[in-house]
């Protein structure tokens, strides 16, 4: 038994299935679109940060955002990227390390529904109490929304990896391109129904939840716009909106289409590369959508850029 956990204390992780003459473009490809998130997500947060013009309660919550994609794709590209250029064979992780990335994972796909649901809180505030907004979105109750949304995460992601690292292994072999949750429970013998049941169970909540509220919040707004007659009020409401509803469609059907292709085990290729993307394009596509789409934001960066451009010369 000591053999048996001593040899599985070391995991060969699948990776990204490619074939020799494909794993230098496909290697420079994703390390630009990892450099290209990174860069505007970091970018978007120091600006944030270091213009009081955005000190707001709507741009500190959506630091959130930015600062969840850098989480998201920092715990699995730079893994994978290593991985294209290693032989299959050669694709080794320790235990503790593929459970590390299993934890963050799961902390960047769950963050990514609570964080979008307070700032969709935040909006209805905005609009609909438009006089009680000050008063409601204070500097606490900015701190508050973004401690609750990430301490949820934290405290659901624990509870599902700690029923994983409860059972023993008999297995070594991660079949996904990185470390999730249920590569890690299949590596057991035992019985893993709790595991299962756990995990579809949280994610149909949190999905209901999520759609639920954000639904539900956008009603409510589009129905103040209908009856206002402030045009101006109401095409500023629109705009931000429009947006704030791009960002979520793009995480959710992101992570649906990977929840639902792993329930399906001849889709395994596709789901694997669902999986990948959920990773890259949420990430790559947030700072294009929120951030330059938000008239505040672009005209700092407009304004930031000019101004180091300026000081360069």
């Amino acid at each position: 038994m000591d053999n048996l956990t001593f040899t599985n204390s070391i995991l060969l992780v699948e990776g990204l299935k490619v074939t020799p003459q494909s794993s230098y473009p496909i290697f420079i490809l994703i390390l630009l679109v990892y450099i290209f998130a990174m860069g505007c997500n970091i970018g978007l947060i120091i600006l944030i940060s270091t213009e009081k013009n955005l000190h707001h309660p709507m741009h500190f919550l959506f630091c959130n955002l930015p600062v969840n994609d850098i989480l998201g794709t920092s715990v699995m590209l730079p893994r994978l990227l290593q991985d294209i250029l290693r032989e299959a064979s050669e694709r080794y992780i320790t235990y503790v390390g593929c459970v590390v990335q299993a934890y963050f994972v799961h902390i960047f796909a769950a963050a990514s529904h609570y964080v979008l649901m307070i700032m969709a809180f935040d909006r209805y505030v905005a609009i609909c109490n438009p006089l009680r907004y000050t008063t409601i979105m204070t500097n606490k109750m900015v701190i508050k929304l973004s401690a609750s949304a990430w301490g949820l995460s934290v405290f659901m992601v624990s509870i599902m990896l700690g029923l994983t690292i409860r059972l023993s292994r008999c297995r070594s072999n991660i079949e996904n391109p990185f470390c999730d949750n249920a590569s890690l429970f299949k590596l057991s013998c035992e019985n893993v129904v709790i595991n299962n049941v756990f995990g579809i169970v949280y994610t149909v909540i949190v999905f209901t939840f999520s759609l639920g509220s954000v639904f539900i919040t956008y009603t409510k707004i589009a129905s103040v716009c209908i009856t206002s007659k402030n045009k101006a009020l109401n095409s500023k409401a629109i705009k931000t909106c429009s947006t704030h509803i791009a960002v979520y469609i793009i995480m959710f059907v992101s992570c649906a289409t990977m929840v639902f292709l792993h329930r399906f085990p001849e889709y395994s290729d596709s789901r694997k590369l669902a999986s990948i993307m959920f990773h890259i394009v949420p990430p790559g596509l947030n700072p294009l959508v929120y951030g330059l789409q938000t008239k505040e934001i672009r005209q700092k960066f407009v304004k930031f850029w000019y101004r180091n451009k300026v000081n360069l010369k």
